[in-house]
């Protein structure tokens, strides 16, 4: 048989990197039920037409089709390839049951047919919240789910993260304030900054959208503000450019920074960074991009922003604001390179050891107690000697062995529980005995130093 070659961009882990995965997805999801999101599944395929926008996106669309199907017929049905397109529909549909603001969190795959790289896959897993209105949604939403996003990230055991907000309003007021007719594209222009020298960019803006080089030469000024306070609104303000519309996102971007600061501690960076822009035919107000320092080779690892029209039905809109966490975009390569680990590939604490073939029934009664107080373990494979018996255990990662002796002449069994890491042994009751919380389940093991996630908001007040 032929040996079988793996399918590039659909990464599968091994269950100890599995267990890391389980741990972050169950950690994130934790944070969000504790600022009162509900979590939401939705379907993973949606109808072609929905999916397909004409943009370049269509062609990475997966479709779904029977092997059956006419040669001629036409797929109707195609993969997700984010979250945010299902849930829109997912919101529509069941508009009439939800209750608004619609607090909602989703951590499932998406699907993508490009070329696979480091941290882009052609199956991965997102984690997405968000905050949806019905004709309208406060500002303050905004604070709150970049925060939410901030909180989660924080507890998590990665290198550090930093959180880069801008805001659209901003950027299009200053624009236009500025007296630049097409925005969209003297932001597209701007956006090459990252590839092309600033004498080039200026050209561009010249050249391409119409601009007169000293409103080239602002436009370069605005980009490169990036501070990590609120300092941005007198470095904007001293570019003498006027307008409501720059006024409104220069107040919305500040209480953002100002809010995810509160939050954030050491754990997590906060940043004004006034180049972040993303889609440009989708958000409106509030951006984020989401770095991961030391892997800024992967670009962003999340972002999202204000989209005031995430979907409507003709009569209602639905505004939202949300962010996205790329989990397996953000996991697989820190797995790669030895930063994550599991702990033990097994959820096992406790190998039960066999004396003999006979004793499997006591061995199992034991293991059913411990399970019945939440204590994962199994019953060893078969009697072999104690000494391979621990080593097996070994092999798996489980760190407790359980021992049964029956006494030669009252027949009383005794009970005793080894940490074979430490080579204590001691007398132990399956109806008591509990072992400590750390090694109850399989957990992350990080060669990041993070900073303490505890964190007293009142200290940025």
């Amino acid at each position: 048989m032929s040996k079988i070659a793996p399918l590039s961009g659909f990464p599968e882990l091994l269950p100890a990197q599995r267990a890391v995965e389980r741990e972050v997805v169950a950690s994130v999801s934790r944070t969000f039920e504790l600022h009162g999101f509900a979590n939401i599944e939705t379907r993973v395929v949606e109808p072609i037409e929905r999916l397909a926008k004409g943009g370049e996106v269509d062609k990475e669309i997966y479709v779904l089709q029977r092997i059956a199907a006419e040669p001629d017929a036409r797929a109707e049905l195609g993969l997700h390839f984010d979250l945010t397109v299902p849930f829109a529909r997912y919101v529509l549909e069941h508009a009439g049951h939800l209750e608004f603001p619609f607090r909602r969190f989703q951590v499932q795959p998406a699907w993508r047919g490009e070329r696979p790289q480091e941290g882009r896959y052609r199956q991965f897993t997102q984690a997405d919240v968000d905050i949806v209105g019905r004709d309208e949604l406060p500002f303050h939403h905004d604070v709150e789910v970049m925060a939410v996003m901030v909180d989660a990230l924080r507890r998590l055991p990665i290198p550090r993260v930093s959180f880069q907000f801008n805001n659209r309003k901003l950027i299009q007021g200053f624009y236009r304030g500025l007296g630049i007719d097409d925005v969209t594209d003297a932001i597209r222009v701007i956006d090459k900054l990252d590839k092309l020298p600033a004498d080039e960019v200026a050209t561009m803006l010249v050249e391409r959208v119409g601009a007169t080089p000293e409103q080239a030469q602002r436009c370069l000024e605005l980009a490169t503000i990036r501070v990590e306070d609120t300092s941005f609104v007198e470095r904007v303000r001293a570019l003498g450019v006027a307008d409501d519309l720059l006024d409104q996102g220069l107040e919305e971007l500040a209480a953002v920074v100002e809010g995810c600061r509160a939050v954030a501690g050491d754990a997590v960076g906060v940043e004004a960074n006034l180049r972040i822009a993303r889609g440009l035919d989708y958000y409106t107000g509030t951006v984020v991009e989401i770095f991961m320092e030391g892997y800024e080779r992967l670009k962003s690892v999340g972002g999202g922003g204000r989209y005031d029209a995430l979907a409507s039905d003709g009569r209602t809109t639905y505004p939202g604001v949300g962010v996205s966490f790329g989990v397996s975009r953000t996991l697989i390569p820190l797995i790669s390179d030895g930063v994550l680990s599991g702990s033990r590939p097994v959820p096992s604490v406790v190998l039960v050891a066999l004396n003999t073939e006979d004793d499997r029934t006591a061995s199992t009664r034991v293991a059913a107690a411990l399970r019945a107080r939440d204590i994962a373990c199994e019953v060893a494979p078969s009697p072999a000697k104690f000494g391979k018996q621990i080593r097996f255990a070994e092999r798996r990662g489980i760190p407790y062995v359980w021992f049964l002796q029956a006494d030669a002449e009252t027949g009383q069994q005794s009970h005793q529980v080894k940490d074979i890491r430490t080579g204590e042994q001691v007398d132990a009751d399956p109806a008591t005995w509990t072992p400590p919380e750390d090694d109850l389940r399989p957990t992350i093991v990080s060669t990041v130093e993070t900073p303490s996630t505890t964190h007293d908001p009142e200290e940025n007040q």
